[in-house]
């Protein structure tokens, strides 16, 4: 009798950890259950923007990088992104003629203020940093912005229309040498900084003024300690009161702050504020 209580006991202690067990298994198996329901909603949320659509107003200067996020943010969410590139003054004039728009990334700051009455909230995202560049021959023996007396020919951005062309004028009026510059005619000037850039490269100037990102061309010097490092300017992206979709231009905003976008800006020589 002894003998038979004792196989009972075990078989019970068998019995109960074969329950346990299920129990744990089971368990598991509902955790993860409920960890991929959890996942469902970020998948969902994801093509949730499917059918909606982006206005976007972009400086011409940040084609490359700006499409590649938008390209991006649509893969990811489907959102169709309808972008147009153009430099600051087409872009103002524009938003204040249409009163139309989600989104205005600028060149600068200063780019928003003729478009203030429709800028809803604006967000710091890269250095826009101005250089000084050469032909890699450098024949002009050009070190400084002092040293644009002289070029012979002399690329800028248009002062009227861009935020380049505004920050070479004030460069060259604080080391003293804009009168001088502006009498010699040597000024040749372009609506955007890719323009100039490719213009250089290809022989038809002495110096430029661009964007540090469009300066990586072949053929090209960037000089440094050119007098330009105190006009660094930042890249703000700018949601617009007349924007017509919330939740798109929420999302869209969010994707601006992601590493996805981050990682795109740098890759084009941009730096992160």
């Amino acid at each position: 009798m002894k003998k038979t209580k004792t196989r009972l006991a075990a078989i019970a202690a068998v019995a109960l950890s074969a329950v346990l067990a299920c129990g744990v298994l089971a368990g598991c198996a509902s955790d993860k259950g409920e960890q991929k329901a959890s996942e469902q909603p970020e998948q969902t949320a994801a093509a949730s923007l499917e059918g909606k659509s982006l206005n976007i107003y972009c400086g011409a200067g940040m084609t490359k990088p700006f499409q590649e996020i938008a390209d991006a943010f649509k893969a990811q969410t489907g959102c169709e992104m309808n972008i147009t590139f153009a430099n600051a003054a087409q872009i103002q004039t524009q938003i204040n003629t249409t009163q139309e728009g989600d989104f205005f990334i600028a060149g600068s700051a200063d780019e928003l203020k003729p478009v203030s009455d429709y800028v809803a909230t604006s967000t710091d995202l890269v250095k826009h940093i101005p250089v000084l560049v050469v032909p890699a021959d450098n024949p002009k023996g050009i070190q400084t912005v002092s040293d644009l007396v002289k070029c012979d020919t002399l690329l800028l951005g248009d002062p009227e229309s861009t935020p380049i062309g505004k920050i070479a004028v004030k460069a060259m009026t604080d080391a003293g040498v804009m009168e001088q510059v502006k009498q010699s005619g040597s000024i040749t000037t372009s609506t955007t900084a890719p323009q100039i850039a490719e213009a250089l490269a290809k022989g038809e100037g002495d110096a430029a003024i661009v964007w540090k990102e469009n300066a990586g061309k072949d053929g090209l010097t960037i000089l440094e300690n050119s007098g330009m490092e105190g006009y660094v300017k930042t890249v703000p992206s700018a949601e617009l009161t007349c924007a017509a979709d919330a939740d798109a231009v929420k999302a869209f905003s969010e994707f601006l702050q992601s590493e996805t976008a981050k990682n795109i800006w740098t890759k084009f020589g941009y730096e992160l504020v």
